[in-house]
């Protein structure tokens, strides 16, 4: 696509990335094949090929409107059109900057603005979060059925090791995770612990920026984003190299950090560096699958499932472009690991979407369950709290990060 920038948007810092992206465009429409909200609603608008013209005629000067809007809302964000496209278009950097320059011309109702507020103002902080999930959780049989499945019972975070060891790691702990699934932190922890490496977790560190970035408040992520680099860089600076991440939606926005920081000459380079050093947890433990598989076979629980279903997070597989060491791992250790049918498609959690676009949400959440359940799985497993919690919402299979059964294994 050729693409004629107005003089209103040319002095934008983020106009030339969407000149680069959408010039790469070739408009084939493989991404509609692969684009969750096109297969259900059937509006050529509702992929990321049409998102792209209605973006691409928004900088050219035609009218935005309301309608706009609603378009580029439905989108998931779940970036599987990137791994189908043939062209390279990263259409979910590329969507994240259409947002912004929608919602800055066209006002929401008052409904959507005070919702968005208040999801960012609530989810993005990780005491406000507990304090507001305890209350839930106390309030859960007066709460309406969509809400009561998502507040889910509290859990045991189980033992923090009290080891130290030469080799550290920084742990990254988001914003809802502590409090939704503190056993994921911990068991994490406990694993890496057995492999003689201790996970650090630096204080004054946040939420990743993800919720705000998703919710236009792109000046709110970049301040979560540098107070996370200042969190972590005393622990950087005394030689610290990796930083381990659990919750795969938090590991592509960090490892997007040099990119969203690349235009402030205080963090550009500091940003750079932290997201060479983010990794998911996927990418480290299969380097020990042979420690790991001693343990496991020497010291091996009770109470671990034959068959476990793994569904891999779109913001693992599309996002950071990680595909099979996950179940590659757990079938070293012994466990017998399937995927179910179109394991590729977004089981329709998104962050706040399953709150922002709870009809579409739900449908999808539906068709995932579905071929989920044809596998008969034991247990369900994967790697991002907003698909476990929006997973277990529709189902009595239990369902955990992977990282726990590992942790139950050894």
């Amino acid at each position: 696509m050729q693409i004629n920038i107005t003089p209103e948007f040319r002095n934008d810092p983020d106009i030339g990335a969407v000149k680069d992206i959408v010039n790469k465009c070739v408009h084939c429409g493989f991404c509609t094949a692969t684009c969750p909200t096109y297969q259900v609603l059937g509006d050529e608008l509702d992929g990321p090929r049409g998102r792209i013209y209605l973006m691409k005629q928004m900088v050219e000067g035609a009218p935005v409107t309301a309608k706009t809007q609603s378009h580029l809302d439905r989108c998931l964000t779940c970036r599987n059109c990137e791994s189908t496209c043939p062209s390279g278009v990263r259409y979910g950097r590329l969507v994240d900057i259409g947002r912004r320059y929608v919602d800055e011309r066209v006002v929401r109702p008052l409904s959507q603005r005070v919702e968005r507020w208040l999801m960012r103002e609530t989810l993005s902080r990780r005491q406000v979060f507990s304090f507001l999930l305890g209350v839930g959780r106390t309030l859960r049989p007066l709460l309406p059925a969509t809400l009561k499945k998502k507040i889910q019972s509290a859990q045991s975070a189980g033992k923090w090791p009290a080891a130290t060891h030469k080799t550290k790691m920084l742990l990254h702990v988001g914003c809802v995770q502590p409090a939704l699934m503190p056993n994921v932190d911990a068991a994490t922890a406990r694993v890496f612990d057995k492999l003689g490496i201790e996970l650090v977790i630096a204080s004054d560190a946040e939420c990743c920026g993800a919720i705000r970035q998703h919710l236009s408040d792109h000046h709110g992520a970049e301040a979560q984003m540098k107070r996370n680099i200042d969190a972590w860089w005393p622990h950087v600076e005394n030689g610290v190299e990796t930083i381990i991440i659990n919750a795969s939606g938090c590991g592509v926005m960090i490892k997007d950090y040099a990119e969203v920081l690349a235009h402030d000459p205080s963090y550009a380079a500091k940003a750079e560096r932290i997201a060479k050093m983010a990794k998911d947890v996927s990418e480290i433990l299969p380097s020990y699958q042979a420690d790991l598989h001693l343990m496991a076979t020497t010291k091996r629980a009770g109470g671990i499932p034959e068959r476990v279903t793994y569904h891999p997070p779109c913001t693992l597989q599309h996002g950071q472009k990680i595909r099979g060491p996950v179940e590659g791992l757990l079938g070293t250790l012994g466990v017998s690991v399937r995927l179910c049918q179109d394991s590729h498609l977004c089981c329709g959690s998104a962050g706040t979407y399953s709150m922002l676009q709870p009809a579409l949400s739900q449908e999808l959440l539906g068709r995932k369950l579905t071929n989920l359940l044809k596998t008969e799985p034991q247990e369900i497993v994967s790697g991002n709290v907003g698909c476990i919690n929006h997973l277990q919402s529709g189902t009595d299979v239990p369902v955990r990060h992977w990282i726990e059964l590992i942790d139950r294994m050894i």
